[in-house]
């Protein structure tokens, strides 16, 4: 028994290692292309295409950077990225709550009818409403202005999804009663007790909406005319098509655009998978 015992330890032992190196491998793999980003950042075109290619930091970032302020609003198109994200990101937690809270708390015919369409418009790719999209903002004359951007984000069908399954789990039905019956009104219901309970899916939502507004390109690119109202991933792309791309600085953009994000998510990683994950089984 003590043989069998020491053999099966060793095999869960060995098992362990197995998963933690290809968890190591993994995560080497998913950070390489983020390292190599702040490494070709700081080298000169001529550098980064040579052989051996840099693995280390050189000494040009700040001729990389000189080079987006000569050829690019850079500043105003970064500008333009936090006011779209910020935009994006604080009416989305608030329609998407009200809505999910709607969804949750509240009896009426045709909730599941209504539900089921919203989430079916998830099924659809994004790519294909573009062209309705755009032909939907050039009627109502938004072409050109953020607003045309952020307002049709305000309730996005995967918030309004997750805010529904949160409240569900974290909410009790009788809370909402009893306030009812100490006489508040829906919206303070609504604005004083469910929103302090549903603060974890309101961090995972807000880190969600943030990052994707962030990173947005298409549409931005479709919409918006000019340079002044481009966002940076955008105004960036603008740089490959020069005659003799200058990779360093867009690399250097690239990683400053890319920074906030990095730091922001490895803040919040942990709100994020509790957020996920909670009210995952309650339907």
């Amino acid at each position: 028994m003590a043989g069998s015992d020491r053999k099966f330890s060793l095999g869960g032992l060995l098992l362990r290692l197995g998963g933690f190196a290809l968890l190591a491998l993994g995560g080497v793999l998913t950070l390489a292309p983020f390292y190599l980003m702040f490494v070709f950042a700081t080298h000169q075109r001529s550098e980064i295409f040579g052989f051996p290619p840099p693995l280390w930091f050189g000494e040009h970032f700040w001729t990389n950077y000189q080079i987006l302020l000569d050829k690019i609003p850079f500043w105003r198109a970064y500008w333009n990225n936090l006011y779209l994200a910020l935009m994006t990101t604080l009416t989305s937690l608030f329609f998407c709550s009200l809505a999910g809270y709607g969804f949750a708390m509240y009896e009426f015919r045709g909730r599941e009818r209504l539900f089921g369409v919203v989430l079916a418009t998830l099924l659809i790719p994004a790519i294909l409403n573009l062209i309705p999209f755009y032909l939907l903002i050039y009627q109502i004359g938004w072409i050109n202005q953020p607003k045309a951007l952020w307002v049709p984000a305000m309730a996005g069908a995967l918030g309004i999804f997750l805010m529904r399954q949160y409240i569900l789990s974290a909410v009790p039905k009788e809370l909402v009663d009893a306030a009812r019956i100490d006489g508040c009104s829906e919206f303070q219901i609504y604005w004083r007790i469910v929103l302090p309970l549903v603060r974890p899916a309101l961090g995972t939502l807000g880190l969600i909406t943030f990052i994707g507004s962030w990173n947005r390109f298409a549409d931005v690119n479709v919409i918006m005319r000019t340079q002044e109202t481009k966002t940076l991933p955008v105004v960036l792309r603008t740089l490959q098509g020069a005659t003799d791309v200058e990779w360093g600085a867009i690399m250097a953009g690239t990683a400053l655009l890319v920074a906030p994000l990095l730091l922001v998510f490895a803040l919040a990683a942990r709100q994020l998978m509790e957020g996920l994950t909670s009210g995952a089984v309650k339907s």
